[in-house]
C-alpha cells in the first residue's frame, strides 16, 4: 500500500455498509479509518430496522395475551408500559454500538467521532480542524427521513424521533404509504393508539404484489387503523393544549396527539465536500457509482443508501463487502447482484416478497402462471381469529421456473428466506412440487400448490 497517504481507506459514515468495508479492507492489510459524527451503526442499528424489530415483538403480545385465553390460559390484568419497553430497546441498541465500535477496534481501524469533509484530492478534514490524507475514500453516510416543507411542519417526528417518545399519542397520523408507515402503524395501533394512515396517492406499499397490499390494507382495517387516501398535508397547528390540528387536503382538521412523516428518505450528500472534488449526484442528490461502487472520481467510492440503489440493510454490507474485496483483496473485482432481493414489511400481519410481483411478470414475460393460497393459520382459527394468511407464487410458462414467491401471513419473512434461495437459484415449481411437505406448518403451503 502506498505510503505517501495517512491511510489507505477512509471511510465517511460507520453504518453497515462503511463498517463492513472498513472491516473487510482492515482485515485485507489496509490502514483504515472512520469518522462517524453521530454513533457507530448507522441507521439500522440506531433508529431503524433493529430496534423496529424489537418495537413489533413487543407490540404482537397485545394479540397474543387475548389469544391465550383460547389456549386455556388464564390472563390476569394487564397493561402495558411503553416507557419499560422503550428504553429497554435503547439498552439493547447501545450494546449493539458498542460491539460495531469493538469490531473496528479488534481490527485496527482508527475511529473519528465527527464530522469529515472531502477537502481536495484524497484529503479529509475532520471537524476538529485535523487534516488527513488516504488513498481511496469511502462514502457511506446513509439516508434520512424526508419531511416535506408545509406550515406547521416543524411540528411533525419522523422514524428517528419515534423510538423516543416521553409517552404514546392517543392519536397519531401517519403520512406515507411505504414499508415504515404500515409498520409504525401496525406497531403503535397494537399499543392502544388510534392510527390514521394518510397517503398522497391511492396505493400502499406499491413496490409489493397487489393482492398482499389490499389483503393488509383490509386486514389493517379490521384492526381499527384508518386510512385517508389522495391527500397531502396542507398545515399543522400547534394549540394551547399541545394537541395539532392537522389540514389534510379534501379534508376536514383534525386533532392528533403526534403527526410522524414516513414519506420517503433522501441521501446524506450535503455538506461532504462533494461538489468540491467533483462527485457527480443524481437527481435526488443521490451519489451516482458503476457496478463496482466507484463514483465518475477513481479514488472515491460511495455504498448503501447514500447511493439510492436498493435501500436495504444486507445490501449495503454486500456492497461494502464488494468494495473491499475488490480494491483491497488478492481476487477478481466483482460486482453486487441487485436483482431478486428479497424483503419483509414487519407489518401486522408481516409481508414478504422476492421476485416479480403478478403484474410486473405479465409485462416483462407475457406468458406466466399465477398459484395461490389463500387460508387461515392453525393458531387464527384456534384463537377465532379471522384473519387469512395470503401466498402466492408466480412461474414463468415457458420453462416452469419461479419468479416471484409473494406471502402475508404470521412467520412470512421468515419462511421467506429460505424460499428466496429457491428463486434465486431459478428452481422450478416441479422442484417444489418434489418437496415433501412439513405438516402442520404455514410453509408447507409452498410445496402444495396446485
Amino acid at each position: 500500500m502506498a505510503d505517501e497517504y495517512d491511510y489507505d481507506l477512509f471511510t465517511i459514515g460507520a453504518g453497515s455498509g462503511g463498517v463492513r468495508a472498513s472491516r473487510i479492507a482492515a482485515a485485507h492489510g489496509a490502514r483504515v479509518a472512520v469518522a462517524e459524527e453521530y454513533r457507530v451503526g448507522g441507521t439500522c442499528v440506531i433508529r431503524g430496522c433493529v430496534p423496529k424489530k424489537m418495537l413489533v415483538y413487543g407490540a404482537h403480545f397485545a394479540e397474543d395475551l387475548v389469544d391465550a385465553q383460547h389456549f386455556g390460559w388464564t390472563i390476569g390484568e394487564k397493561s402495558f408500559d411503553w416507557a419499560a419497553l422503550r428504553d429497554h430497546v435503547q439498552k439493547d441498541v447501545s450494546r449493539l454500538e458498542g460491539l460495531y465500535g469493538q469490531t473496528l477496534g479488534n481490527h485496527n481501524v482508527t475511529i473519528y467521532a465527527e464530522r469529515a469533509t472531502i477537502t481536495g484530492t484524497h484529503e479529509i478534514t475532520l471537524a476538529s480542524g485535523k487534516v488527513v490524507t488516504a488513498k481511496y475514500i469511502l462514502v457511506a453516510t446513509g439516508a434520512r427521513p424526508l419531511v416535506p416543507s408545509f406550515p406547521g411542519s416543524e411540528h411533525v417526528i419522523t422514524s428517528n424521533e419515534a423510538f423516543h417518545l416521553g409517552q404514546l399519542p392517543r392519536r397519531i397520523l401517519i403520512a406515507g404509504g411505504g414499508y415504515i408507515a404500515n409498520e409504525f402503524a401496525g406497531i403503535f395501533n397494537e399499543f392502544g393508539c388510534k392510527v390514521t394512515i394518510a397517503n398522497r396517492s391511492d396505493t400502499i406499499l406499491r413496490s409489493y404484489d397487489a393482492s398482499l397490499r389490499d389483503r393488509l390494507l383490509q386486514i389493517s382495517m379490521v384492526k381499527g387503523i384508518h386510512f385517508l387516501f389522495n391527500t397531502e398535508f396542507e398545515s399543522i397547528e400547534k394549540q394551547a393544549d399541545g394537541t395539532l390540528l392537522v389540514k389534510l387536503t379534501g379534508q376536514e382538521p383534525e386533532e392528533y396527539d403526534a403527526v410522524m412523516v414516513a414519506t420517503g428518505r433522501v441521501p446524506n450528500t450535503e455538506g461532504l465536500g462533494l461538489e468540491a472534488v467533483g462527485v457527480e449526484l443524481g437527481k435526488k442528490g443521490e451519489i451516482v457509482v458503476d457496478a463496482f461502487s466507484k463514483t465518475n472520481i477513481d479514488h472515491i467510492y460511495a455504498v448503501g443508501d447514500v447511493t439510492d440503489r436498493v435501500q436495504l440493510t444486507p445490501v449495503a454490507i454486500r456492497e461494502g463487502q464488494a468494495f473491499a474485496d475488490s480494491v483491497f483483496g488478492e481476487g477478481e473485482p466483482y460486482a453486487v447482484d441487485h436483482s431478486c432481493v428479497p424483503s419483509a414489511v414487519f407489518s401486522h400481519p408481516p409481508i414478504a416478497a422476492v421476485g416479480l410481483t403478478e403484474s410486473e411478470a405479465r409485462n416483462t414475460l407475457g406468458n406466466i402462471k399465477v398459484y395461490q393460497s389463500d387460508f387461515r393459520p392453525m393458531k387464527n382459527v384456534v384463537a377465532g381469529r379471522n384473519e387469512r394468511s395470503l401466498y402466492k407464487m408466480i412461474v414463468d410458462a415457458a420453462n416452469d421456473r419461479i419468479v416471484g414467491i409473494h406471502m402475508i401471513g404470521p412467520e412470512a419473512p421468515e419462511i421467506m428466506q429460505a424460499a428466496a434461495i429457491a428463486v434465486k437459484a431459478k428452481l422450478t415449481k416441479a422442484d417444489f412440487d418434489a418437496t415433501v411437505a412439513i405438516h402442520p406448518t404455514m410453509a408447507e403451503e409452498l410445496v402444495l400448490f396446485k
